[in-house]
């Protein structure tokens, strides 16, 4: 990978950072491919847990839906 080629927040020395997973301390550079995570395991259960929708943004309730079932 040529110094170009890296992401603007990538360059620079690797940090330190806290694995937003498992909360262990890890490095967030180049070197590190699961980065922002500390291992691959971490990112992959990331990932789980959004494809099984285990992560959910909260939302006001619809009030249309209450108005159609008052209807039936």
């Amino acid at each position: 990978m040529s110094a170009s080629a890296i992401p603007p927040g990538l360059q620079g020395p690797e940090r330190d950072i806290t694995c937003p997973a498992c909360r262990k301390p890890c490095k967030y550079g180049p070197s590190n491919e699961a980065r922002p995570f500390c291992s691959l395991r971490c990112r992959n259960g990331d990932f789980g847990a959004w494809a099984t929708e285990s992560y959910r943004v909260p939302a006001a309730p619809d009030p249309t839906a209450e108005q159609d079932s008052e209807g039936d």
